[in-house]
């Protein structure tokens, strides 16, 4: 079986630069996830995130999650569950607008916590962004400035727990879906798995490792790269020991950004004719929400029948 892709980004500044970027361009088209080692950010912060968020689950979220349970009587499901998933989330919003000080139960300190945490995620996803059109040969700033709308990018936070589950085989943590944006940084807990992505037919464990983050690519990132890299289905197992910490920041293009593939990735075809739609993300989000654990070709396919946006 094939080895997960783990990348040390440390290696970029010296001799081992050339291997490394191809170690990322073969995750990029073949996986459409990696795992980043050495990539920058502090440990120290990254044990204050992990501390302070399962402190917040516990004291303001664990109570609630039980309590959702018992009135839909989970624990005693005897059929497979397709409606719902075993988490427990709560959704921060960085760009163009926080909502970290509408947010009732955060304490201050995990509030300064969580905002400098997003300001380095922030930014190595443009660092990626860089090192991914570098790969694809796309002129500097190219991905980078196709996610900005009028406001710049989206950029948010889901905090999501994965409690134990004591029907793990009939209700998911996460049900498969690919996700729709851009590039998602997760730090994920590196105690209890569960995280999978699909890969040739089969589901592959994504491995926990200590103050890694782990990339995957969006349906954005496909667009954009005309098929290039891929978006790639993923799920989360639900456990019955432990609670699983998984901190997913999305990297997404603004509201109004205008997504379609890149000209010059569109040139090197043989037939010169893009392969995805031309559309405004906000409108793919919409249709997202109520398709989201569905494939994402029909996605694709419901923006081409839209009307055409006039090129400018």
């Amino acid at each position: 079986m094939e080895t997960f892709p783990v990348i040390d980004l440390s290696k970029l500044s010296d001799e081992e630069r050339k291997p490394t970027m191809e170690m990322i361009h073969d995750a990029c088209e073949n996986w459409g996830f990696f795992e980043l080692v050495n990539h920058g950010m502090s440990p120290e912060l990254m044990d204050t995130v992990e501390i302070l968020t399962k402190e917040h689950y516990r004291k303001c979220m664990e109570q609630r999650f039980k309590e959702m349970v018992a009135s839909k009587g989970l624990e005693a499901v005897q059929s497979e569950i397709n409606d719902l998933d075993w988490e427990s989330t709560l959704f921060l919003s960085h760009r163009p607008v926080s909502n970290m000080a509408e947010i009732p139960d955060l304490d201050e300190e995990y509030r300064k916590t969580m905002n400098e945490f997003a300001v380095e995620l922030e930014k190595l996803a443009e660092q990626l962004l860089e090192l991914l059109g570098e790969n694809l040969g796309l002129e500097k700033g190219y991905l980078k400035k196709a996610f900005c709308g009028s406001k710049g990018p989206t950029f948010g936070t889901k905090v999501s727990n994965y409690p134990p589950c004591p029907k793990p085989d009939l209700i998911k943590g996460l049900r498969a879906h690919t996700d729709a944006g851009g590039i998602i940084l997760l730090f994920q807990d590196d105690v209890v798995s569960g995280l999978q992505l699909l890969k040739d037919g089969q589901w592959i464990d994504v491995p926990p490792m200590k103050h890694s983050i782990v990339i995957n690519l969006g349906d954005q990132l496909e667009v954009i790269t005309n098929g290039k890299y891929k978006s790639v289905m993923h799920r989360v197992i639900a456990q019955t020991d432990g609670t699983r910490m998984s901190i997913a920041s999305f990297y997404n293009p603004g509201s109004d950004a205008v997504i379609y593939p890149a000209p010059a990735l569109v040139e090197k075809e043989a037939e010169k004719t893009p392969g995805y739609p031309k559309f405004v993300f906000e409108d793919y989000m919409k249709l997202y929400a109520g398709l989201k654990f569905q494939a994402k070709e029909p996605r694709f396919e419901a923006m081409k029948a839209m009307d055409p946006i006039a090129t400018a």
